[in-house]
């Protein structure tokens, strides 16, 4: 990695790592106000803790157009999917609904979990895939999983709330096939959208609190058997667009 693109990771990811963590790790205290007011809030505050990684990640995206062309976007090669595949999970959890202690409709607050789930792990991709894939994308695929899954790792902080070695083990195994799906994703589709809807999927199932103790195991399998076939399917479909189109 030349030394200007060196710059460009460090101040993305100083930036990602500073800014997402005084929120994650609460440090103003917000959690207690956030839980007094109603529950759409959880719109602003969940975000907001993936805030840094977006910030980091607009910042390296605009440096580094200065140099170079990029083809990673927002939507991609198809607002279309793009557009599909994002609204499918909040839908699918306003209609199976989510179980909370708030005393709120399980409906209600899937929809709203569902958005907000969306939303932070778009921010989170915005960086991981949009901006690193990018600016990595000329060295070898197994060295950008590795470089993408440690600083993915290192950032989250887990091993300051929890010191166990073997799940600190399982959460890096995660994130390394994780850096490897979803870049396999975005290769495919150029959509930040897309990586962010499957994000998504495993925040559902595996980690993320609004939602993961809402869902009984039904619930789970209903997600993944609905979610996973019909988006193999439109990145099938989607491919194949995108290969009629460089033949023109």
């Amino acid at each position: 990695m030349k030394n200007t693109g060196l710059f460009r990771v460090i101040t993305f990811y100083i930036i990602a790592l500073t800014v997402s963590n005084v929120f994650r790790f609460d440090l103003f205290h917000l959690q207690n106000v956030i839980d007094k007011l109603p529950i759409w809030a959880m719109l602003i505050y969940s975000p907001v803790q993936a805030i840094g990684v977006l910030i980091g990640a607009l910042i390296g995206f605009k440096l580094l157009r200065k140099n170079v062309k990029t083809e990673i976007s927002v939507w991609g090669t198809s607002k279309k999917w793009s557009i599909i595949m994002m609204l499918l999970p909040p839908l699918l959890l306003f209609i199976l609904g989510v179980t909370n202690n708030k005393g709120v409709d399980f409906h209600y607050y899937g929809m709203i979990a569902g958005i907000s789930t969306l939303i932070y792990c778009f921010f989170e991709e915005f960086g991981w895939r949009g901006y690193l894939e990018s600016e990595l994308a000329g060295i070898s695929e197994f060295k950008r999983i590795l470089i993408i899954a440690g600083l993915w790792y290192f950032w989250h902080l887990n091993f300051l709330r929890n010191p166990d070695l073997i799940q600190n083990i399982i959460f890096i195994v995660w994130l390394v096939l994780g850096s490897w799906g979803l870049g396999k994703i975005i290769k495919i589709t150029k959509s930040i959208v897309a990586a962010s809807s499957f994000h998504m999927l495993f925040n559902i199932v595996l980690f993320n609190g609004f939602i993961k103790d809402g869902l009984n195991s039904t619930d789970k399998i209903i997600i993944l058997g609905v979610l996973i076939p019909i988006w193999v399917l439109i990145l099938i479909r989607w491919k194949k667009e995108n290969n009629k189109q460089t033949t023109y």
